[in-house]
């Protein structure tokens, strides 16, 4: 076994026990994965809440930023000594935004590891039917669905770029903004291509997962909005 190998069954050794316990509880593989996709996801909220943060915070000084790319946009190696400035003027770690999605990585990867082939990392016997349950309109949750839950993924995909895109902070640099609105509608294309070759629990899992993220999304913006109204209102009095 190589080492990547190992850390992956590290991680996923864990989540295997919490879906077979799940699936003891429920008796149906589809709604185990479901609830399995919400407790995962809802375990990393806070990583995902301090990538929003960290895009809002960008925002409030964008300006700035904005103003120091266009005055020393000849000169590159000035441009990223202003903008350092710049990020410690503003108390702000640029690397904050990357940081959860790298501590994400590892444990999306395991759940790869673990929704493809879950008897290697379940050792209920049960569960060695459970995989192959039909959920839906799909036959057997350890194939492939070739249409429906594939383009499904996709479009709640789309419209979670589409979302997060709204919330971050764009940019006048080079082909930036370019190479995001081409990503918002290759990586829903990409989601459907794979989709349409992995288990079809893997793809329920990616769906659900990212209509949970998309909901996440909506209530962070209204809270948002909720905040700031209420300083308005604080300022509007005072």
């Amino acid at each position: 076994m190589t080492t990547y190998e190992k850390v992956m069954a590290v991680i996923a050794q864990p989540m295997g026990w919490i879906l077979a316990l799940l699936y003891d509880f429920i008796n149906s593989y589809g709604i185990a994965l479901i609830l399995f996709t919400i407790f995962v996801r809802t375990c990393l909220l806070p990583l995902y809440a301090a990538q929003i943060k960290s895009s809002s915070r960008m925002k409030e000084f964008q300006p700035k930023m904005q103003a120091i790319q266009k005055k020393y946009s000849h000169d590159k190696e000035l441009l990223n000594m202003k903008l350092m400035e710049l990020y410690k003027e503003e108390k702000y770690n640029p690397a904050s935004g990357c940081l959860p999605m790298l501590i994400q990585m590892p444990i999306i990867l395991a759940l790869f590891v673990l929704l493809r082939n879950p008897i290697a990392f379940i050792s209920d016997p049960q569960m060695l039917m459970a995989v192959h349950e039909s959920f839906l309109w799909v036959p057997d949750l350890s194939q492939p669905d070739p249409w429906i839950l594939p383009i499904l993924a996709g479009i709640a995909t789309f419209f979670s770029f589409s979302m997060t895109q709204a919330m971050s902070p764009t940019s006048d640099m080079g082909g930036a903004n370019a190479m995001m609105k081409m990503m918002k509608y290759f990586f829903p294309v990409m989601i459907v291509w794979m989709g349409r070759s992995f288990p079809s629990g893997l793809t329920l899992y990616w769906f659900v997962g990212t209509l949970y993220m998309i909901a996440q999304t909506v209530v962070m913006k209204k809270l948002k909005a909720k905040k700031e109204a209420s300083k308005t209102f604080a300022k509007s009095k005072a």
